[in-house]
């Protein structure tokens, strides 16, 4: 399984494109460990670039949002900040537990698929709220 970045997840604003493609590629690593069966060595790797990166990502989209008045910025940084305390909480399991294989298939798919959604959905409604104020 792989998670790639495609182009019917852009939302036009080149800052956030980009940063969303960093952390599809970082998915992507770690589907890629998986596979090779070293998963267990990138799921470190990949929280410990979640728990710093998407603060920083959060942080511009939400800029982005306060800046055009987006009337749904309280849901959506609410997504945000649900997101950072899932990151938040794989990191302290992998603490106490170690990187068990349970651990990487959670990081996998909770993760993965709340991106996906998130982009897909939450990220393109702001993305066309943008074009229609532009």
């Amino acid at each position: 399984m792989s998670m790639q970045w495609s182009s019917d997840l852009a939302t036009g604003v080149a800052e956030i494109d980009n940063q969303h493609k960093e952390i599809f590629s970082r998915f992507d690593r770690l589907f890629n460990a998986c596979s090779e069966g070293k998963g267990k060595e990138e799921v470190l790797r990949l929280l410990l670039f979640l728990q710093e990166y998407v603060k920083e990502h959060f942080s511009a989209e939400e800029r982005l949002q306060l800046r055009s008045a987006y009337p749904e910025y309280a849901e959506h940084k609410a997504q945000h900040t649900n997101f950072i305390a899932e990151v938040e909480r794989l990191a302290r399991e992998f603490a106490a537990e170690g990187a068990t294989l349970p651990l990487v298939i959670k990081t996998n798919k909770a993760l993965s698929s709340w991106l996906l959604q998130h982009i897909s959905k939450t990220d393109m409604a702001f993305a066309g709220y943008l074009r229609s104020e532009a």
